[in-house]
């Protein structure tokens, strides 16, 4: 049909007629990409996919990210099957007015390749509530549009009071992760009530300053650094190490010293892992089928402590999860002044709920047994009836810490507080293997994380820079004693989604908030007065987030491929079978009655089956393959990087090219460091953009 409009003829002249196939982009050729999936898509086959006419589209509401990314169909060209490719034609000078932190990049919300945007000649596909004018896709306002289902992106800045409710926000919905560690490791290790309330205010303090480094000279990305649960099996197996099963006084500072000096040497491995650029060598074996299982069996290893530990008084563990669970799913979508309380703050409203109504247990006398003394102990007890009821005296009451009154209103945590370092060579190794698979998380939550908040995903450099900078992290957690390394909490990538906040700011004011809270001792001694049985209800849940979580990363793979589904199912089938033969070998059903139950696979140490001439050499393998995490990792990652699969199976990795990032303004502000120090070290090519 003829028209005289020499815009329209100059997108007939430029566009390929509508019968013949859109040829395959250069990524395609390269992945050997075809648009048929296992089950994913709804590609009815192999063949080439033409451009059928455009199809009127109504208006969504914005995306809800509550239940994850949502895929898109398989791309050609950059162009989804139903949807008509726009022409390549240049946008006239009308469309400068552009979003101010853009830059005249699009931010594509679901990216076509595992989070590398389409090349510049290729434009995204459109949401459904916006328009294309010329080639670009413009919002309602007529700017370049956003991410269509964030409040506010990486480098947005809405004004000091949205930041710091969001910065809160933040925070709280993610406290668990943040606080519940120290309430597990201290009294393993035989510290007082009071120790660990200075432990959980020294956690808070390290988290608040390692979380600002990590923004400003790390990934730049809006992630919480802190005490993470990639830390906690070897911390326990550390504690209950052979040699300090005897000790008696200060058992709690010898154990933190040498936990100190395990710590330094395996963040100071993640260091030099980062900042020589290593990673971005080692980057090339870590893929989403990798990192999925690897993650699940962190949440999978604790099977043994979680219920048990509930089991202990039963009314009140199991009212713990029942009341978050109820929280985060089936009041998830219940909203209150535009927030999602119930799913956004489901731990902290459970835990305050359940310490509620076992504090009424307890002033109703329901947990007092008449000539019973809770102070005295078990082995004290003249009558059989007071420790017939001794457990669940100890374990159900409420008022049986006095950490909240013995911390004093201020405490600064301070270096070297527990004492000078101790360094063992086979606790450090141990501790190095363990920054490794921490590092394997981090880089499966940057990558989630960026294709949330950021216009494309970080430079190799930019991956190593923040990994090496969580080693400097953890090398300060190791100095100021906090028991476990500090990295990148898995729980960030479903925090941000569910509360649609990006902004750095945020998380920096919220860090501030957390420095400040670490500073009154009255927080570190409330927290450390929540009962045992109520902390083991709550790691029940978290536990069983974190294994979720991991699992979720095969969504940028095909989930549905026969070679991913036998790699992840091995992966986390020998990362259970594996460590229970080293955990029970040796075992006898009556020995090492002074460790709990719940703590008897972190004896490994003492009774795995390697037993050569060199105790060093024994107590590392026997603790590594005891470990979950490790086995699941080890296996991952040599069936991946092994067995045959085209990198659109695989679901690699696609991180963004230096050059294209240092050409796109908008790529450049969102990851470059601030002020003159990436101009200072703009030479090291292997740390930055």
């Amino acid at each position: 049909m003829s028209n005289s409009d020499p815009n329209n003829r100059n997108r007939q002249a430029s566009s390929p007629p509508e019968p013949k196939p859109v040829p395959p982009s250069s990524w395609a050729k390269k992945t050997g990409f075809k648009p048929k999936f296992s089950g994913e898509t709804n590609a009815g086959d192999s063949g080439p996919i033409t451009t059928p006419p455009p199809k009127p589209r109504e208006p969504e509401p914005n995306l809800d990210l509550e239940a994850g990314r949502v895929r898109t169909p398989a791309t050609t060209n950059g162009v989804a099957p139903g949807d008509k490719a726009p022409a390549p034609v240049p946008p006239p000078p009308a469309m400068a007015k552009k979003r101010r932190d853009f830059e005249g990049v699009p931010k594509s919300s679901v990216p076509s390749t595992n989070g590398q945007a389409p090349a510049a000649e290729q434009p995204r596909r459109t949401a459904r509530h916006e328009e294309v004018v010329d080639g670009l896709p413009v919002d309602n306002d007529g700017f370049v549009s956003r991410h269509s289902h964030m409040k506010y992106d990486l480098r947005d800045s809405p004004g000091l009071v949205p930041i710091g409710v969001y910065g809160m926000q933040h925070y709280v919905s993610i406290l668990g992760s943040l606080v519940l560690i120290p309430l597990v490791i201290v009294p393993a290790m035989g510290g007082t009530h009071e120790e660990t309330s200075m432990v959980v205010s020294t956690v808070l303090f390290v988290s608040g300053v390692t979380t600002l480094l990590h923004i400003a000279f790390g990934s730049r990305l809006p992630l919480i650094q802190g005490p993470s649960f990639v830390y906690l099996a070897p911390a326990l197996a550390i504690i209950n190490s052979p040699e300090f099963q005897g000790l008696n006084g200060n058992k709690f500072k010898h154990i933190m010293r040498e936990l100190q000096g395990a710590i330094i040497i395996g963040s100071a491995f993640q260091g030099l892992l980062g900042y020589t650029g290593l990673m971005s060598l080692l980057a090339r074996l870590i893929n989403p089928v990798i990192v999925s299982p690897t993650i699940a069996a962190v949440g999978l290893s604790f099977y043994s402590y979680g219920f048990p530990l509930v089991g202990t008084c039963i009314e009140i563990g199991a009212v713990q999860i029942l009341v978050v669970i109820v929280f985060s799913l089936y009041l998830r979508k219940i909203s209150v002044l535009g927030h999602r309380i119930f799913l956004i703050y489901a731990v902290p409203l459970g835990l305050a709920i359940t310490w509620a109504f076992a504090f009424l247990l307890t002033e109703t006398g329901a947990y007092s047994y008449k000539g019973c003394d809770i102070n005295i102990p078990a082995s004290n007890m003249v009558s059989e009836h007071c420790r017939k009821h001794f457990s669940r005296m100890r374990h159900c009451r409420v008022d049986t810490s006095q950490a909240l009154k013995s911390s004093p209103w201020f405490r600064f945590p301070y270096p070297l507080q527990w004492g000078t370092p101790v360094f063992h060579w086979k606790m450090a190794l141990v501790m190095c293997v363990v920054s490794l698979i921490s590092t394997v998380d981090s880089v499966g939550s940057y990558h989630a994380s960026s294709l949330l908040v950021a216009s494309r995903p970080p430079t190799l450099g930019v991956l190593s820079r923040g990994i090496g900078l969580e080693g400097l992290s953890s090398v300060l957690a190791g100095l100021w004693g906090t028991g476990t390394g500090s990295t990148t909490l898995t729980e960030n990538v479903h925090t941000i989604a569910v509360t649609k906040m990006g902004s750095r700011r945020a998380v920096q004011l919220g860090a501030c908030f957390l420095i400040v809270l670490s500073l009154v001792g009255k927080v570190g001694g409330f927290i450390a007065s929540i009962p045992e049985v109520m902390v083991a209800g709550l790691l029940c849940f978290m536990w069983a987030m974190l294994t979720a979580l991991g699992l979720s990363n095969l969504r940028y793979s095909e989930a549905g491929s026969s070679r991913n589904i036998i790699i992840v199912g091995l992966s986390l089938f020998f990362s259970l079978s594996i460590p229970a033969y080293f955990q029970q070998y040796g075992i006898s059903p009556n020995s090492n009655l002074s460790v709990p139950s719940y703590f008897q696979p972190y004896t490994v140490a003492s009774h795995g089956p390697f037993h050569s001439k060199y105790g060093g050499l024994n107590y590392v393998l026997n603790t590594l393959f005891s470990l979950h995490m490790v086995i699941a990792f080890l296996v991952a990652v040599i069936l991946d990087n092994t067995v045959p699969g085209s990198k659109q199976e695989r679901g690699v990795y696609v991180w963004s090219e230096a050059e294209v990032a240092r050409r796109e303004p908008a790529v450049a502000k969102d990851y470059e460091l601030p002020w003159t120090v990436g101009r200072i070290f703009r030479w090291v090519k292997w740390v930055g953009l």
